[in-house]
């Protein structure tokens, strides 16, 4: 006997992942991208053809997975203890889904099959899925069967394009879902809105970002979204508490497969009690087609700088050099975070506004650099960073001023020699350390272990010391339970060391560095960012742009460089505030070669 009757159609979706590299596409003014489509699909290449059942049979998996039977109305389709389907194909609806890189475009059919609905005893719901084609004679049998059975309830996903036929139906629900704008009013705590950012119903709301990494898309998002919702409420959970539950099993769940009811509670309770906004934070930082720019260099590493260029390494030009990149226009368009110095985040912008209230007023999420530097270990030419005495003190202050993230940087230089096992180690129980006080404070760490680019190693070797790192760094951030969900790795690309007599070209880079990731690196990660590491600054845009090429990845990934953006616009100031503007406009060309070096060529 099931407890909720689906009422729906079930779909079944075929994503086509084109090879971009292969196939041809034209980009319009209006920046679509059109392509010559075989039907035969002679002539085009695919990276891989991926069939999933979507529509009603998301709702059902769902449900079954929240320990409440459920059976769709008119279909023989079933969720079985293993996670596969079983039937429903005879039912289906095809829909086929052109995935180009990220983006996506469908092929449906011109007229959908019928939705039916056949009454059953012994059902205490009736759930109108988004799938629904709401048909009058739906809408009658629906009705006719609430009549006679006044202890069934119902919820309604109310479709975007509403008919009356339909609001009939949703006038009647004791729930209602939607993703459009309803033109009536109706009782409080009766609507749960969803949109792409987020869920809201009587004053209660969630926000959520949504990883295009699986190609989980609108397709499914919503109808997990209102399965969960109202599953978590039939469980007895609370309003908030059943819009957590929709949140975590929107940005948790893949293509085809949800979490269970069981692990959904462990994070709603994690969510609640240990800091609800840093996942979300983690994922703001890597949102797509966006970069963060670290700004973060310390006392010594300017003074260099400085007097590279021969300009006063003082207060004053240390404000004005910083100003000129916060004040670039359109620079939110471009960055999603900027990682400071202790000094940077107390200094003033033109406006008499802190740094930290700036950046935030432009949409930036501002950071801050906690290590305090590296130190031999005794006896050894190696180095540890140090900086944890009195961290979550400083973690607490820096949250206070309004910093939501933070970096802490272990270097390793190649040699025959060196890394030796023992720096690995000690240097990744170092940053997991870090990373846990953070998560603490309610601060989303940033973890860079970097491979010093300055050496005389080749690329192979590059990819073997750093997939060990990462392996020891995931392991010590395991052990100290530090939430991959809201934690971001900053890691070197994979290339041969500056000294080697053979340089790595960028498609080299870009498809060992990738290599490395996809082996070393867990999906949970809350995203990769790249940086620069000594890299000329054309260099290492050519090489994020290759890195990009051999993507996806299963998590996002993106730069965050301080030199490679950084350089062209000191040469240009040469500490004269007269030459602002022309500072400005050469890192505006870096930010805008970077970000577009996110996108696919």
């Amino acid at each position: 006997m099931s407890e909720i009757l689906i009422v729906g159609n079930v779909l079944k979706d075929v994503y086509l992942r084109l090879d971009e590299r292969r196939d041809s596409f034209e980009e319009d003014e209006d920046g679509v991208f059109w392509m010559n489509l075989g039907f035969n699909g002679e002539g085009h290449n695919f990276f891989s053809r991926v069939p999933v059942f979507s529509g009603a049979v998301v709702t059902l998996e769902v449900l079954e997975k929240f320990g409440i039977k459920a059976k769709i109305s008119g279909s023989k389709a079933e969720f079985l203890e293993d996670g596969e389907i079983k039937n429903g194909v005879e039912t289906a609806n095809y829909r086929y889904v052109i995935c180009k890189g990220e983006e996506i475009a469908y092929f449906v059919p011109s007229e959908r099959k019928r939705t039916d609905f056949m009454p059953e005893k012994g059902v205490k719901w009736v759930f109108v899925d988004r799938s629904a084609n709401i048909t009058r004679e739906l809408t009658e049998k629906i009705k006719d069967f609430l009549s006679k059975n006044k202890t069934v309830r119902l919820a309604v996903y109310a479709p975007k394009k509403m008919t009356k036929t339909a609001e009939e139906l949703v006038l009647l629900a004791d729930f209602v879902f939607s993703d459009g704008d309803l033109a009536w009013t109706l009782p409080r705590g009766k609507v749960c809105f969803f949109s792409e950012t987020g869920a809201k119903i009587d004053g209660a709301e969630v926000s959520w970002i949504i990883p295009k990494k699986d190609l989980l898309t609108h397709l499914s998002v919503y109808s997990i979204a209102a399965a969960s919702f109202l599953g978590a409420s039939l469980k007895g959970k609370s309003v908030e508490d059943a819009l957590l539950y929709a949140k975590l099993n929107v940005e948790n769940s893949k293509l085809d497969e949800t979490l269970p009811f069981e692990i959904l509670s462990e994070r709603v309770e994690e969510e609640k009690t240990e800091g609800a906004n840093i996942r979300l934070i983690a994922a703001s930082l890597v949102a797509k087609g966006k970069g963060i720019l670290a700004a973060d260099e310390s006392g010594g590493s300017i003074h260099k700088k400085f007097e590279e260029a021969k300009i006063p390494d003082d207060y004053e030009h240390r404000r004005d050099y910083r100003n000129i990149f916060f004040t670039t226009e359109g620079l939110e368009k471009y960055v999603n975070g900027v990682i400071l110095f202790d000094e940077t985040a107390r200094q003033l912008a033109d406006d008499g506004r802190n740094f930290v209230d700036f950046l935030i007023s432009k949409g930036i999420i501002p950071g801050i650099k906690v290590d305090q530097g590296l130190v031999n270990f005794p006896g050894s030419s190696e180095k540890f960073t140090i900086g944890l005495k009195g961290l979550s003190e400083r973690l607490n202050e820096y949250y206070e001023m309004g910093l939501r993230f933070a970096k802490w940087r272990a270097a390793f230089e190649i040699t025959p020699s060196t890394p030796t096992k023992l720096a690995i180690k000690k240097n990744a129980e170092i940053l997991a350390d870090y990373a846990l006080l953070c998560q603490k404070a309610k601060i989303v760490p940033i973890v860079e272990p970097e491979v010093v680019h300055d050496g005389d190693y080749s690329i192979e070797k590059c990819a073997k010391v750093t997939g060990e790192i990462l392996d020891e760094l995931f392991e010590a951030l395991k052990k100290k339970k530090v939430k991959l969900s809201g934690t971001i790795l900053k890691v070197n690309m994979v290339l041969a060391g500056k000294k080697f007599p053979t340089q790595s070209t960028p498609e080299e880079v870009g498809e060992a560095t990738a290599k490395v990731l996809r082996e070393h690196v867990p999906k949970e990660i809350a995203g990769v960012v790249f940086l620069s590491g000594g890299q000329g600054v054309e260099q290492a845009t050519e090489n994020l742009q290759h890195v990009t090429n051999n993507g996806p990845l299963p998590f996002l990934v993106t730069f965050s460089f301080a030199r490679a953006l950084q350089a062209p616009a000191l040469e240009a100031w040469k500490g004269d505030n007269k030459n602002a503007e022309a500072a400005r406009a050469a890192f505006k060309e870096r930010l805008i070669a970077n970000t577009k070096a996110l996108k696919k060529n």
